[in-house]
Order: C-alpha cells, then structure tokens, then sequence
C-alpha cells in the first residue's frame, strides 16, 4: 500500500476511535463555527463533501433552517456508516461519493461544505472545480484546513514521539497530510487553477483542545487516524508500545492528569 492509499484508508476499529476519541478533542468546535458560518448564509440546498462520521453534518442539521436539505457524502464507507447511525436532528441524505467526481447535477447546491477535508484530495484543483460546477450562482465554498503542525501542540507530540520509536522511518502521516496544506498561497493558487475567481477569504482560529487524560490523545491519534496504518505497516505488535509512548510524551509535556493544548486552523470561503 503506497502512502497515499496509508493516508486515506479509515477502516477496521478507526471510524468508531475516530468518532468516540478524536471528534470530542479536535473537531466539535471547528464544527460548530463551520455550521454557524454555513446557516448565516441562509441555504436551501447544502452538499457536504468528505463527511467522515458526520460531526459538521450534525451541526448544520441543528443550525440549518427548518428547509434547508443536506446532503452529506464520503469516499468511505465505514466512516458514512458510522456517521448515518449516529442520532441527527433532521434527515439527510448519506452518499458515497468522490470528491473529484460529484454526482450531482450543475448548480445543484447554494453552498459546499468540507471540514478537514480538502487535505486528502490526491487532486485539489480538480476537486475544487467539481465543487465549483455544483454550486448555483451566488453559492459559496466553505471549508477549513489545520494550520501547520507545530501550531497543534498534542500533533506535534506525537509525531516528535514516534520519530523517537522508529528513528530509520518515522511515522509522518500527521505533518505530510493533517498538518500539510497550511499554506494561504497555495491553497489560493488551487482555488484559482479549480476555477474560482474571486480571492478567498482566511481566518486563522486557535482553540483548546482538552483530554480527561494524556492517554485519551493519545489514543485518538495513534489509533483513530491513518497515522495507524503507518505504524502497524512498520511492525504489527507496535500499536499499543506507540501508543504508550505517545501518551508518556504527552504527560511529560502537560502532565500527568487533565490535559489541554493549542489546535489552531484555517477557514476558508470561496465564493462565485
């Protein structure tokens, strides 16, 4: 498997780690300002790209206006499987799709929405312009991205921590795909090679990310991500050494009890 299928395989236990360890510690507040964002624009028509288990999608269903319909897609489908069994406060339409071939029709949305998505497009420009083609006029692109790893202080832990256990090759899936599309430039040049004409807005948010204890984040990050793959694809009896590992750094750095560090990230609107 070559690191681009490593970085977007979300299968076995990891949807359901993802969900229970990962969500709680790093996504629920960007999900809400993502939500907020999208419902003060008023929509009807809402197409969720890149889904995962569904935390913006629980959200928008709360925020949304009573007519608004969403539609919520993935190229997973454990994550979608996961995400449509969970309790939502309206109906949505769950679909597996591609982000870099949308089936849908030109025009069929007033706005697309990806939260912590965009990063593992093989295609970003192309996965731009598909989200282009589907909006109506007027519609807006809303996404965010994580800002680069050293401003995602648990991250960056852990990925200091598993250079230590595999110094010949460590484990880099956090800062190569999370943490590797920060750049305003380049994101801008994407959009603009996707089709957008009109520059961007950014807004860099910091918040805290808090853990009943450090082997919470630990956990999420070494066994609810494809960070996993890497680790299991370097010896198979690692996973709970790295674990351990990972979360003695943690405490090291914070503490041994309750645990809170910085997660920042960029949002993005692109708009027709």
């Amino acid at each position: 498997m070559n690191t681009r299928d490593i970085d977007r395989t979300f299968g076995g236990s990891v949807p359901e780690l993802y969900d229970t360890w990962l969500v709680p510690l790093i996504f629920q507040p960007y999900a809400v300002d993502l939500a907020r964002r999208a419902a003060s624009r008023l929509p009807k028509r809402v197409l969720e790209v890149a889904a995962g288990t569904g935390v913006v999608t629980r959200a928008m269903a709360t925020a949304l206006s009573d007519d608004a319909t969403i539609v919520a897609t993935d190229l997973n489908r454990p994550m979608l499987d996961r995400a449509s069994a969970l309790p939502i406060a309206r109906s949505v339409d769950w679909r597996k799709a591609d982000a870099l071939r949308l089936p849908f029709d030109d025009g069929a949305f007033d706005i697309v929405v990806c939260q912590f998505g965009v990063m593992f497009f093989p295609d970003k420009p192309l996965a731009f312009s598909e989200a282009l083609r589907v909006l109506a006029p007027g519609g807006a692109f809303l996404f965010n991205v994580w800002d680069r790893i050293e401003e995602n202080e648990f991250a960056d832990v852990v990925t200091t921590a598993l250079s230590g256990l595999f110094p010949s090759d460590p484990p880099r899936f956090l800062a190569r795909t999370p943490h590797g599309y920060s750049d305003r430039e380049t994101i801008e040049r994407d959009l603009r090679r996707g089709g957008f004409t009109r520059s961007a807005t950014f807004e860099t948010l910091a918040a805290r990310s808090r853990a009943p204890s450090p082997l919470h984040p630990a956990i999420a990050y070494c066994q609810g991500t494809p960070l996993r793959n890497e680790i299991e694809a370097r010896s198979s009896d690692e996973l709970a050494t790295a674990t351990r590992i990972c979360a003695d750094a943690i405490a090291s750095r914070f503490g041994p009890g309750p645990v809170e560090g910085k997660i920042q990230a960029h949002v993005v609107v692109a708009e027709l």
